[in-house]
């Protein structure tokens, strides 16, 4: 399983273009590194963003891209 969502994981669940992506990883990683943790450019944390958007941990991520 991935510790980190990529740009396009992030726009394939929120259903955003990639500028938007772009900037919702930056403000997650802005938090972050915030409260001292080490961040990946272009990439978020899985558990964090999860947290954020309040995805449950059981629920299978396939699920929420199919249409």
């Amino acid at each position: 399983m991935k510790q980190f969502y990529t740009v396009k994981d992030v726009m394939r669940i929120l259903q955003v273009k990639e500028a938007k992506a772009y900037k919702i990883i930056r403000k997650l990683n802005e938090e972050l590194e915030q409260g001292g943790c080490i961040v990946v450019s272009g990439k978020v944390s899985k558990r964090y963003f999860d947290e954020k958007v309040y995805i449950n941990e059981d629920e299978n991520m396939e699920d929420l891209y199919k249409w």
